[in-house]
């Protein structure tokens, strides 16, 4: 009786990972309750990983069902748990592209962020512009472009991290403010960016995309994309006030999950834009992005079905970027088309001056591209 249970049990968990990856498929503003048994995947992959423990210690010809479904979802598990600790084995017959991407939180330019005499905005710039990094992308950018009474030369950041270190700029403004601040994404190149261009989400949002086509040394093209999806517009203490105490779960959860409707609702709708427009695109596609979505999301899953991320490609652990007081969320990304060789990948919990940790890896083309 009690092996027929818990081969009831394995059975119901394997349905549970196939309903849970087919509903990673089912765009939010079609079906949005799906997404919430597409974000359950990893506890079915956890579960399926017991139950092949169980089995194997028990009866083991029917370990081989779970033993199928972990082999056959092992890249949904590294999206969320990367193993590598061999490290990649990558073709040196080009230089290596080193990429930095971070969300700078508009360097803490508003008083309650910065610190005194801007502590933090300067070593944020300061690391940014002083990084390795070939190419950065950077998201919710700020820069003032001369220098103001109350700031003088703290924020003009693209003179700092583009003209003093030998990087072209590309700046792609979504508001400018009443001392002509500007408010968006950028893109920083060491290589001549030979085309350039944004991709809008829409009027009613600031949200948006770039993207630069860049001519490496060895003379191919390739496409740079920078990104920053809608967000959740979710305070993190009433996240925290929710699942708390069910008085907070009463008073907080209703709004919540409206705002977090809407959210995977218009990220649903900017990723299928995102991708109408990589798949026109001739050239090598390098991608970075603050996504605001999780690994097991349709954000997520739209991406990783055209391209490899670099986490979960080359990377160890969960490679969580949010720096906040919710645990193991990365929603800070980097992905990269089929002919990439991914050599590293790193995120950088050293550098503290954002809510996001920002993120670097190296990539190598894997052969010579016919442009």
């Amino acid at each position: 009786m009690r092996r027929s249970f818990a081969f009831k049990c394995t059975v119901l968990t394997v349905a549970w990972v196939l309903l849970a990856i087919g509903a990673l498929q089912i765009p939010p503003y079609q079906v949005w309750p799906a997404a919430f048994v597409g974000m359950s995947l990893p506890v079915a992959l956890f579960l399926n990983a017991g139950w092949l423990l169980y089995w194997l210690l028990r009866r083991w010809p029917v370990a081989l069902l779970p033993l199928a479904v972990l082999v056959l979802t092992w890249p949904h598990l590294q999206r969320g748990l990367a193993l590598h600790p061999l490290g990649p084995d990558v073709n040196a017959d080009y230089e290596p592209v080193r990429v930095l991407s971070s969300n700078v939180r508009i360097f803490n330019v508003y008083r309650q962020l910065r610190g005194k005499n801007f502590a933090s905005s300067k070593a944020m710039i300061k690391w940014v512009a002083e990084n390795p990094a070939d190419i950065i992308c950077l998201q919710e950018f700020y820069n003032e472009p001369q220098p103001t009474q109350e700031n003088g030369q703290v924020f003009q950041s693209v003179r700092r991290i583009g003209q003093e270190q030998g990087r072209q700029p590309f700046v792609s403004v979504s508001l400018e403010n009443r001392i002509g601040a500007q408010f968006g994404l950028a893109i920083f190149s060491r290589y001549p960016i030979v085309r350039r261009g944004t991709i809008p989400f829409g009027r009613l949002t600031q949200n948006h995309a770039m993207f630069a086509d860049v001519r490496l040394p060895q003379g191919d093209t390739i496409r740079v994309y920078n990104a920053h999806l809608q967000s959740m517009s979710m305070a993190e203490q009433d996240i925290v006030d929710s699942y708390s105490s069910k008085a907070g779960l009463k008073a907080k959860g209703l709004g919540l999950l409206r705002r977090f409707k809407r959210g995977l609702v218009a990220r649903a709708r900017q990723v299928d834009t995102l991708r109408r427009h990589m798949d026109e695109c001739r050239y090598p596609v390098l991608f970075c992005a603050d996504l605001n979505d999780l690994p097991y999301s349709y954000t997520y899953d739209q991406l990783a079905d055209r391209l490899q991320n670099a986490h979960a490609t080359v990377g160890n652990g969960v490679g969580a970027t949010y720096n906040g007081r919710l645990p193991f969320v990365r929603i800070d990304n980097q992905f990269a088309g089929p002919q990439w060789q991914i050599q590293d990948f790193r995120v950088h919990y050293e550098i503290p001056y954002s809510d996001h940790f920002p993120t670097s890896a190296t990539y190598r083309l894997a052969k010579k591209q016919i442009q």
